[in-house]
């Protein structure tokens, strides 16, 4: 499995461990005694919210609301609705073990079970790396890409690491004349990724093949050649994994964020591999790390098989795609 994608930029962060505070619920009015203290949605809302402030998690509030709406099963705009009811004791505790988790540092999505990319919802566990909105950049490229030229026969595309298969299931919404072909070295990965595109349509436009980069188009029998090959690969340096984020370090796939010893690793297998599986004035679309982008160029470059590549940013200005075409 592949980095497919960001719920927010890999940063440097840690995380405090102290225990969760228990609630100070208010005795409902008229309570007699013996009675349980029982508190209303606005009331343990602004528990959760202080609660996930004193942990330093980002957006308490945003957090806090999303938790208490996945508890009770209701969307925000139904919550809302609701905030003034009295909550049953089960709905209380179902409500602090979602803040107990994301205290711990396990990612929002995670919990949640969803994150959205390309305006479609993706299920999302530990088996993938979460979708980032930076990766958007990619699909926008792609379809730049696939828009530019005249096709003899409907484009062939593929995406290696496909992870959730966010990119992959983004084209085919997009592009409904495609052949598509999405890989991922972990099956477990790819069977997420087929849920994925099942519950967007888009399940028959799709061929997931597990398999380690393009090794599985690079014998004889399975030889194939596309019109486009994009991937987000894994390219956090190998010694800075344990200074990341708590939410990235100790929950998202390892193996989907470890570039090797310079980040540059899964890039070099790229490039060498990708010609013999692109069709000539075909398209390889990268994306980078903040940083990346040059020496990525600079290898595409230096292995003499391609134009000119061109860099792109996205839209906080960061070199995030690097684009070229063979010659």
């Amino acid at each position: 499995m592949f980095k497919c994608q960001g719920s927010t930029s890999y940063e440097h962060r840690s995380s405090k461990e102290t225990p969760l505070p228990a609630p100070s619920p208010h005795r409902s009015e008229g309570a007699g005694k013996g009675e349980s203290l029982k508190m209303t949605g606005l009331e343990l809302l602004q528990w959760s919210t202080n609660a996930l402030k004193d942990h330093q998690i980002e957006n308490p509030r945003l957090n806090a609301e999303l938790l208490l709406a996945h508890s009770l099963n209701l969307n925000r705009e139904e919550l809302y609705v609701r905030l003034h009811r009295e909550l049953k004791e089960g709905e209380k505790g179902a409500l602090e073990r979602l803040i107990q988790r994301r205290i711990s540092g396990e990612p929002l999505q995670y919990i949640l079970g969803h994150q959205e990319f390309w305006s479609i919802n993706f299920k999302v566990d530990a088996r993938v790396l979460i979708p980032r909105p930076e990766t958007e950049l990619l699909v926008e490229q792609s379809l730049a890409t696939l828009s530019e030229k005249t096709f003899e026969q409907k484009p062939s595309v593929l995406e290696i690491g496909t992870g959730s298969g966010a990119i992959a299931i983004a084209l085919a919404k997009e592009v409904k004349h495609i052949f598509l072909v999405a890989t991922d070295i972990s099956r477990d990965a790819l069977v997420l990724a087929k849920e994925n595109a099942k519950s967007v349509g888009v399940q028959d436009r799709i061929q997931f093949v597990n398999g380690d980069l393009l090794g599985p188009f690079l014998s004889s029998e399975e030889r194939r050649t596309f019109d486009l090959i994009l991937s987000n690969p894994p390219y956090i340096i190998r010694s800075e994994i344990g200074s990341l984020a708590k939410e990235v370090r100790d929950y998202e796939p390892v193996i989907a964020l470890d570039g090797g010893e310079d980040g540059l690793e899964v890039y070099r297998r790229l490039i060498s591999q990708a010609p013999s599986s692109l069709r000539e004035r075909g398209w390889l679309l990268l994306e980078v790390g903040q940083g990346q982008a040059q020496m990525v160029a600079e290898q595409i470059q230096g292995s003499g098989t391609f134009l000119e590549p061109q860099i792109l940013p996205d839209l906080a200005g960061i070199e995030r795609v690097v684009k070229a075409q063979r010659k």
